[in-house]
């Protein structure tokens, strides 16, 4: 499955603030004139304060303010539906990422999802940071280097004047030495991949006392992506588990793959099924067996359609 090779695109920006729409007329004085300047100036002002007021911490709780992550690529259906973002940084200073895996085969059937806290100020200058590395700015040229089936980078900012989206392709495949990038791509780029290393390092960016420490995330929900269970002869046979919650597949995701999400009083007993549970345990429901991508919804998130990449 090829990544989003469109290089760069900006998408869903929304624009707020007072347009002034000039006219020409023949017979204008020239206090007429000054007083159209004058009014012009303090539209252009109103709409620079509505642009720096969105930084002003005045999220909503479980409103995305930023994220980075990985679309497309050369990924099955089931792993990109439930592939967690790099990052997600949200209105009340929660920013919740991926910890480190276990690197042993099979691995852990539930992913390892960390959440630290950081205050409304620490929040303001991750915004800030996006904006100078390019999000939320003028178009760019990210390039388009010749890599098959890469994946692309996007990140997303949210504020109250509105959404930006970014997406790079090959952002992590590529650097200054390689694929015939412009020397203006190039420091796009790496704009973008020390934006991105800032991110994933908050006690650098903003200091050890400015960031919680990480503790296991707690969802509401837990989607699961569930495709038909083919055993692998070259391994034991695996431990069948009943799962607890909706019954599989779900609704249609992807070639061969359905989603449910269990939330309510099916959450619990499903994490505790998946707890000891691997990448490969087979899956019982509704009389057949199944294989499992699960995902834990982050607070954005609602359902299965929160999965599927645009």
């Amino acid at each position: 499955m090829n990544g989003d090779r469109t290089g760069n695109r900006i998408r869903n920006i929304v624009v707020s603030g007072p347009v002034t729409l000039l006219r020409t007329f023949r017979a204008a004085g020239a206090a007429s004139l000054v007083l159209l300047i004058a009014a012009c100036a303090r539209a252009d002002g109103a709409g620079r304060a509505d642009r720096d007021s969105a930084t002003d911490g005045s999220y909503q709780p479980d409103a995305l303010v930023l994220r980075v992550q990985h679309t497309g690529g050369f990924v099955p259906a089931a792993m990109l539906a439930t592939r967690l973002p790099v990052v997600s940084v949200y209105g009340d200073g929660r920013v919740i990422s991926e910890g480190p895996q276990i690197l042993s085969y099979p691995p852990p059937a539930l992913p390892n999802v960390q959440v630290q806290v950081i205050d409304a100020a620490g929040v303001r200058t991750l915004v800030e940071r996006a904006r100078a590395a390019g999000i939320g700015g003028p178009p760019i040229d990210f390039g388009q280097p010749p890599i098959a089936d890469a994946a692309t980078t996007r990140f997303t900012l949210s504020t109250g004047y509105g959404t930006d989206v970014v997406d790079v392709y090959a952002l992590s495949e590529t650097d200054a030495d390689t694929h015939g990038l412009t020397p203006e791509q190039v420091r796009a780029r790496t704009a973008l991949r020390e934006l991105l290393n800032a991110l994933t390092d908050l006690p650098t960016t903003l200091g050890t006392d400015a960031v919680g420490e990480s503790q296991p995330y707690e969802p509401a929900a837990l989607a699961a992506v569930a495709t038909p269970y083919t055993p692998d002869p070259t391994i034991p046979a695996q431990r069948e588990v009943a799962w607890p919650g909706p019954r599989l597949p779900g609704d249609p995701i992807g070639p061969d793959a359905g989603c449910v999400t269990a939330t309510g009083e099916d959450l619990p007993e499903t994490l505790a099924a998946a707890e000891p549970a691997t990448a490969i345990t087979p899956w019982t429901s509704g009389g057949e067996r199944w294989t499992l991508n699960l995902r834990p919804l982050l607070p954005d998130e609602s359902g299965c359609a929160d999965l599927l990449e645009d």
